[in-house]
């Protein structure tokens, strides 16, 4: 069972791969997860899978992620010298299950950094944090001219469930999951 005294158990963790630590955000990352937001929403536009105007404010991100009732998390992936990626997700439940899976909202990696096991570690803190919240899975979607981000979640065992128009949505089950 999770509440929000359990996650915040979570939020006290740090897990270490190689060279690269996953630590969650705390408020005084509230910056880092608005530029994160930024450089994400611009990868996003650069492929041509958003058009939209940003509304998240920093008061938004303080209020709804930090507030009595954290609507989302974040992580951060980090090296020595800096951050360099993050993951955005939540909790969903179903009542047909009894049990809740997560929603990755976001996952985003530096350009310079890609391929240096960021996003792995990112999705591995989340197979985790699953784990931990008896989830039966992880869900998000992915735009179909992100080839590079659909290549490294097929790597990882994930499944396109569906596909309309340019929006891919895919499921992954971790291996830790099914233990």
């Amino acid at each position: 069972m999770f509440d929000s005294y359990s996650l915040l158990k979570l939020s006290t963790k740090v897990i270490k791969s190689n060279s690269m630590k996953i630590r969650s955000a705390t408020p005084d990352d509230i910056l880092l997860i608005f530029s994160f937001i930024q450089k994400k929403s611009e990868f996003d536009r650069n492929i041509g899978a958003y058009s939209g105007v940003l509304q998240v404010t920093e008061e938004k991100i303080g209020k709804t992620l930090f507030g009595t009732i954290p609507f989302s998390y974040v992580l951060f992936a980090e090296t020595s010298e800096c951050v360099v990626g993050f993951a955005l997700y939540g909790f969903r439940y179903s009542s047909f299950v009894g049990q809740p899976s997560i929603w990755l909202d976001d996952l985003y990696v530096d350009e310079d950094m890609r391929s240096q096991g960021a996003g792995a570690a990112l999705m591995s803190y989340l197979a985790q944090v699953a784990k931990d919240n008896d989830c039966t899975h992880l869900a998000w979607n992915a735009d179909v001219r992100n080839s590079r981000g659909l290549s490294f979640y097929n790597r990882l065992g994930a499944k396109v469930t569906e596909q309309k128009g340019n929006r891919c949505f895919l499921t992954w089950i971790p291996q830790i999951l099914t233990v």
